[in-house]
């Protein structure tokens, strides 16, 4: 854990007691804080109790005591209204901050020129944090790795000129840390998300971007209009390094990925490493993710062979086009983390004889957008509900049975796909939906896929 001494001695107000919530909960304690936490629900409270944390409700509090509210990233800061604990920190004219801006005034404090990496996107981000851990300590080095991606910043070890920390940031937390300043800053791409909370596209691109106004080095696609705009704000800063990254042309000075090879040409073109077989990095989007990896390893001065190391072993996320198994020639694939059309498509980019599982909890716009992959696609296997949506947009254009659940769509879609004569077919479950309607969260959706997966290729090892 790392202690948060900024606020040793005074009174905070904390809100939101989930994970990042608590874990923030103890830092400052141990920081020598005198903390006050409230979350609205009882359930988290008696988390925050079992852990000896000073529960009062903030509704009633005095809030001339506090010097700051630390608020959870999942709390509205503006959009679509501020949260009440919002308004009465604005009224007791005192900071609203999160953990991740905890994490940076430690920084501050104890390593100002320790290595960190920060990571932010629209898609892609995860993987292109866990890979360029998975680089990094597979050179050797002693690798923080958390954020958004699941352990708490503050859960980590304190920052020392030893350690680099990688971070993924969700634009909440940018929201709440005015002084992030990476060693290294990525925005992946940018596409619309989380408008409700933003408000708009470019109030949502303009809290993105700082993450890398204040970096050393940024690193930014110049492959959506968004993220392109960034780059031309910050090329011409002269305390700032601007690298620029494309899929889609070669750049004198930036990343390309060229015939799935990443080029480095910052002092003549360098070949960061070959992408062709990798499995874990399929499609174009991974080659995205493992550009920025890789040009963040080469900024660290990592040499060709430890980055090429890396990629060869990354063994890839869960839930994000896992490889979970194979039968015969059927290989089975969970991408359950594809919540959308706009994530759905990067898997149906990345394989051809496609037995797709999806349905869910329909976002908007449906699936619609894909048409143009329909061809790809032997079956359709609609579960939860928007099965009855998504059958009228596959209508005439791809064979689809209604199965309901996700363990009778995998049944079906596996027994047809072992009867069909393609080299290699593909039950992919990439739902294109939000999994609250019959799940927990994408994860307890991918568990239940690969549990489900893993017992049918038992049952055929016994036959």
């Amino acid at each position: 854990m790392t202690p948060v001494t900024h606020f040793a001695g005074k009174h905070v107000a904390l809100f939101g007691l989930g994970g990042s919530g608590l874990v923030t909960a103890q830092a400052l304690v141990q920081g020598g804080a005198h903390v006050t936490v409230w979350d609205d629900q009882a359930q988290a409270r008696a988390k925050a109790q079992a852990l000896n944390l000073t529960l009062s409700d903030l509704h009633i509090a005095d809030w001339s005591q506090f010097s700051a509210l630390i608020l959870a990233p999942g709390v509205p800061l503006t959009h679509p209204t501020p949260h009440w604990t919002v308004e009465k920190a604005h009224s007791a004219n005192i900071e609203i901050i999160g953990d991740i801006e905890l994490f940076c005034r430690e920084r501050a404090r104890l390593a100002p020129h320790a290595p960190f990496i920060a990571i932010t996107g629209t898609n892609g981000k995860s993987t292109t944090t866990a890979l360029i851990a998975h680089i990094l300590q597979s050179a050797g080095h002693n690798v923080q790795l958390g954020g958004n991606i699941g352990t708490p910043i503050l859960a980590l070890e304190p920052p020392a000129d030893d350690k680099i920390h990688v971070i993924e940031c969700s634009s909440f937390q940018i929201d709440l840390a005015p002084s992030l300043n990476p060693t290294i800053g990525i925005i992946t791409n940018l596409s619309p998300d989380h408008l409700d909370r933003h408000g708009t596209m470019e109030a949502y691109a303009a809290v993105k971007e700082r993450l890398v106004a204040q970096s050393q080095t940024a690193l930014v696609s110049l492959d959506d209009a968004f993220s392109r705009l960034i780059y031309d704000h910050l090329k011409s800063r002269t305390d700032l390094r601007t690298i620029p990254l494309s899929l889609h042309q070669s750049l004198p000075q930036g990343l390309s990925v060229e015939n799935h090879k990443i080029i480095a040409t910052f002092n003549g073109p360098t070949i960061l490493g070959p992408l062709a077989g990798l499995r874990t990095l399929r499609g174009a989007h991974n080659a995205q993710n493992a550009a920025y990896a890789a040009g963040a390893a080469h900024v660290l001065n990592l040499s060709q062979e430890q980055i090429q190391q890396g990629l060869n072993s990354f063994p890839g996320l869960a839930h994000r086009m896992e490889e979970v198994g194979r039968i015969d020639h059927v290989l089975f694939i969970n991408d359950s983390k594809a919540t959308n059309a706009d994530a759905a498509e990067k898997a149906l980019l990345s394989f051809d004889d496609i037995f797709w599982i999806l349905g869910g909890k329909a976002k908007d716009g449906g699936i619609a957008s894909l048409a143009p992959l329909f061809l790809k696609i032997r079956k359709a296997y609609l579960i939860g509900e928007a099965a009855d949506d998504f059958a009228k947009t596959l209508n005439g254009q791809v064979p689809f049975v209604k199965c309901g659940t996700l363990a009778a769509a995998l049944q079906a879609a596996s027994t047809d796909a072992l009867q069909g004569q393609a080299p290699e077919a593909v039950v992919l479950l990439s739902p294109a939906c939000a999994s609250y309607d019959q799940f927990q969260n994408f994860e307890h959706r991918g568990d239940s896929f690969r549990s489900a997966v893993q017992a049918l290729i038992a049952q055929h090892n016994v036959n």
